[in-house]
């Protein structure tokens, strides 16, 4: 602990050009990041995708009065672009992930035995609040109301009161943030695809700036693809990408329900990925009469979907790709 807080007491705030770290293009518009990374900041992926709603996160980095709440469905990579956009302003990040047993004093610290004496270990929102950093709660959705209010005080900007720590108070740093994410606007989930997830206290939501993720452009994962599976032929990543956007379709049919066609499992960018690297991998398949594409989703994430979906999932495969598909494939058996 003592090296977490000297590293972190060396972090320095400094003033960027919020048009140069966002867009490659002055500005004259200032944003608060920090001079150099830390082992706390996320690396940068410079394969990311970023979404068009990464402007409504980083004009929430320019000026941020309330915390933000990110929420969309599964794989719309609503953590990444928080990390993503963090990284590029060099903050350090302590993340967390929500379950319906998680306490708050988890996330404020714990005495410990040292050296034979009891000392107080700081968790990871008081680490954010008394050092300045980014405190990024994941899956807020499904924790318990009553744990979630209990952050209330944090959210109006209020100091942290530490009993274990001889009743420290922690005044919030300047450079504290707070972000949560779910995959639900915190009304709870009537689908059933999202188990676990709460109904979350009015008072505490309304806290909040709310982002909705989506699904990134068409032509943005194919260009992901191009540079994460380059041999594979442009037309078969195109086609690719539009089966996942039709299974995200009827993920989102599902969603809304109502749908007689509806799935329960969807793509995300990463599961796209993996589709075409395994794709590539299994290449040498198609010597053994086997479709690598057909075999490859199951892999990726069709063995997820119930037996009725997965066949779906192959039949509408045929559709997309027929010409791609060898004749005779045992990735149904």
């Amino acid at each position: 602990m003592a090296d977490t807080i000297s590293i972190l007491e060396r972090l320095k705030p400094i003033n960027l050009d919020a048009g140069s770290v966002f867009s490659g293009k002055p500005s004259g518009t200032s944003v608060v990041g920090f001079a150099k990374p830390s082992v706390f900041t996320p690396a940068k992926d410079q394969s990311y995708i970023f979404h068009d709603e990464s402007r409504d996160v980083a004009v929430w980095f320019l000026d941020q009065n309330d915390p933000l709440y990110v929420f969309g469905p599964q794989g719309s990579g609503k953590t990444s672009l928080v990390k993503q956009i963090a990284a590029m302003l060099n903050y350090p990040v302590f993340e967390v992930t929500g379950h319906n047993r998680l306490e708050f004093p988890e996330l404020v610290g714990h005495l410990i035995v040292k050296d034979g004496q009891m000392s107080f270990e700081y968790g990871p929102l008081s680490l954010a609040m008394k050092y300045g950093g980014l405190f990024l709660l994941n899956e807020i959705d499904i924790l318990d109301p009553s744990t979630a209010a209990g952050l209330n005080g944090v959210l109006d900007g209020s100091p942290l009161c530490v009993p274990e720590n001889n009743g420290e108070l922690i005044v919030q740093h300047p450079m504290f943030k707070f972000v949560a994410t779910g995959n639900t606007n915190g009304t709870s989930d009537e689908t059933g695809l999202y188990q676990g997830t709460l109904r979350q206290n009015s008072a505490f939501m309304d806290r909040f700036w709310l982002v909705e993720i989506g699904y990134p452009k068409p032509e943005s994962e194919e260009k992901l693809l191009a540079k994460t599976a380059p041999t594979l032929p442009p037309e078969l990543r195109s086609k690719m990408v539009s089966y996942a956007n039709e299974v995200r379709k009827l993920f989102m049919a599902n969603l809304s329900k109502g749908s007689e066609t509806a799935l329960e499992v969807t793509f995300s960018t990463r599961t796209l990925i993996r589709w075409a690297n395994l794709t590539v991998k299994f290449q040498p398949l198609a010597w053994q009469g086997l479709s690598p594409i057909n075999h490859s989703l199951d892999r990726a994430m069709a063995f997820r979907a119930i037996p009725e979906s997965r066949v779906f999932l192959h039949e509408l495969l045929q559709r997309f790709f027929a010409s791609d598909i060898a004749p005779k494939s045992n990735t149904q058996k």
